[in-house]
């Protein structure tokens, strides 16, 4: 469906000066970000007269919906949509885009950079120097363990777990195992063909010296992380967590920390963000916890920025098959 030639936008997070700029040439554009209270009365004022939403890291609930009837698509800035009522925007007839493809490689930096600082311990040894505590060589008691070799397993073989599995087997020598609910065809893994073995969920965590989610959260994934999940995990092991924090049992991953099943967690993502002060996973010492930086690099939320302003301009154009339209639960 073609809307009219101008139509309202409302933004509810900020842009690049050059994307606003864009939409600004062909629509009327409002700027509300609702997460900033002085903000909060303009972008509810702007609901009920927005066509177009585009924005991110805010959840669009049904009750905000009911509130925008003219709204007909939804630019997401980002590649997960939990923060959308899917079935809601569905009865409704309202598109909702997002930003898949440009943010794998970055994300899979993020996710392999957490495993090989929680398996050298690279934070833990740098505050070492830092707090004026390095006197000496250290000892065995501080030393990490080796990456290249060992044997990661892999939640979910989209987009980022093919780049992770390129870092780990082509870069570092390791074995790959992955769960998915089907196996990657070779065709589809390229120079990783081969390379790379489809296993199920309970092999892959008894035989995987590191862990890595990065699964969407559905409702079948939600706090799959359990303690069952972590109790057969093998001795030793590490967990990294670089999608959704809604897939861990928090609790439990602690539990498995501090009885030494596990040797260390890597978290960007949490179940609450930010992470509350009372976490315990904030201050544990066998946690490397991040801020959610996954994708968080200047040129990478700059190519999203721009994918979602491209995305929202088709749609508005009518151009609906050049968007990066959200159909089923997004390949991670």
């Amino acid at each position: 469906m073609t809307l009219s030639a101008r139509s309202q936008i409302l933004v509810f997070r900020e842009l690049p000066v050059d994307q606003l700029a864009r939409l600004e040439a062909e629509h009327e554009v409002t700027v509300a970000n609702p997460r900033i209270p002085e903000q909060r009365e303009a972008f509810m004022a702007a609901l009920p007269q927005a066509q177009a939403l585009i924005g991110s890291s805010y959840p669009i609930t049904a009750d905000l919906l009911d509130m925008a009837p003219q709204l007909r698509m939804v630019s997401s800035i980002s590649v997960g949509v939990d923060n959308y009522p899917l079935a809601a925007l569905a009865s409704r007839g309202i598109t909702l885009c997002h930003t898949p493809g440009v943010l794998t490689e970055t994300t899979a930096d993020t996710i392999f950079a957490l495993l090989m600082a929680t398996s050298r311990r690279i934070v833990e040894l740098a505050m070492l120097v830092r707090e004026g505590r390095w006197e000496r060589n250290i000892g065995e008691a501080l030393f990490g363990h080796d990456v290249h070799g060992k044997t990661i397993g892999i939640m979910g073989m989209g987009r980022i777990g093919q780049a992770l599995a390129r870092r780990a087997a082509l870069g570092f020598g390791m074995t790959v195992l992955y769960d998915n609910p089907t196996a990657v065809p070779d065709e589809q893994l390229g120079l990783l063909a081969g390379k790379v073995r489809h296993v199920p969920r309970g092999d892959l965590l008894a035989q995987a010296d590191f862990v890595v989610s990065v699964l969407p959260l559905t409702d079948s994934t939600r706090n799959c992380m359990n303690a069952q999940a972590f109790a057969a995990m093998k001795p030793g092991a590490i967990f990294i967590n670089g999608s959704r924090g809604g897939i861990v049992d928090e609790a439990a991953l602690v539990n498995a920390l501090d009885s030494g099943h596990l040797r260390a967690a890597g978290l960007d993502v949490f179940q609450q963000e930010p992470l509350p002060l009372d976490s315990a996973l904030r201050t544990h010492p066998q946690v490397l916890p991040l801020p959610h930086i996954g994708s968080a690099t200047h040129e990478t939320r700059y190519a999203m920025a721009r994918l979602a302003t491209d995305n929202l301009l088709h749609v508005l154009a009518g151009n609906r098959q050049k968007a990066c339209v959200f159909v089923t639960q997004p390949e991670l």
